[in-house]
């Protein structure tokens, strides 16, 4: 990286998580991919009380999808992947214009594992809060509102179930999901960092247990997360 785009990162990301960042890609790149840092933000986004409607065109249709649809096969993720999500039970909203795949979100009841790192997020109200993950619009529909359409639906859902907070981890590193996730309401749960070494995992955390050190596939920090106190 040029010395103006080390200064571009600091100032984008801030010096402190800008500086982590650069170390983080300077340990994977000599490591040759296994040793990393990752960092991310714990957040909690309001479901509205009355969701905003976004015209949806005729040709476009989003809706829960379930195993065994034909357009899994369209998805950007390895079979196994999608495979062992629908296993878990978790639900998948899926947009699609004029038959084609644009995008899609999950949620997961109950607990998510991550899988980025070794870490088991438990949520401790099931009964108000889920847990949303990979959220993904297909490039050539990102400069239109097919984000916020589905969305819309997914909020839709939630708050017919009752359901007040999505909670999810970003990136620290992602300047622009973090900024997306604040103009929407999100607050912060606290954060994680997790450094990794080969099969050697060092998790610092902004809860307990605070720092857990892992040396096995099996072993991994939980970390409980409770929506925020309504105001």
């Amino acid at each position: 990286m040029t010395f103006s785009g080390i200064i571009h990162t600091l100032k984008l990301l801030g010096v402190g998580n800008g500086l982590l960042y650069l170390a983080g890609r300077t340990l994977q790149k000599i490591s040759g991919n296994k040793a990393y840092i990752i960092r991310y933000r714990f957040v909690a986004q309001p479901v509205p009380e009355v969701v905003p409607e976004i015209p949806i065109s005729s040709a476009t249709h989003i809706g829960h999808i379930t195993p065994g649809d034909p357009l899994i096969t369209d998805f950007p993720r390895p079979p196994a992947v999608i495979s062992r999500r629908f296993a878990n039970q978790d639900r998948c909203f899926v947009a699609k214009n004029k038959g084609e795949f644009a995008g899609f979100l999950w949620l997961a009841d109950g607990s998510y594992e991550e899988d980025e790192v070794r870490c088991h997020y438990i949520l401790t109200r099931p009964d108000l809060s889920v847990w949303d993950y990979d959220v993904y619009i297909a490039p050539r529909f990102r400069l239109g509102r097919m984000f916020a359409r589905l969305w819309q639906v997914a909020n839709h859902f939630m708050r017919e179930k009752g359901i007040d907070w999505s909670i999810s981890r970003i990136s620290t590193f992602n300047a622009d999901s973090l900024a997306a996730h604040a103009r929407l309401g999100a607050r912060s749960l606290g954060g994680a960092t997790f450094i990794v070494l080969g099969p050697v995992q060092l998790s610092i955390l902004s809860t307990a247990p605070f720092l857990h050190l892992s040396f096995a596939a099996n072993s991994r920090p939980e970390i409980f997360l409770s929506p925020p106190t309504q105001d």
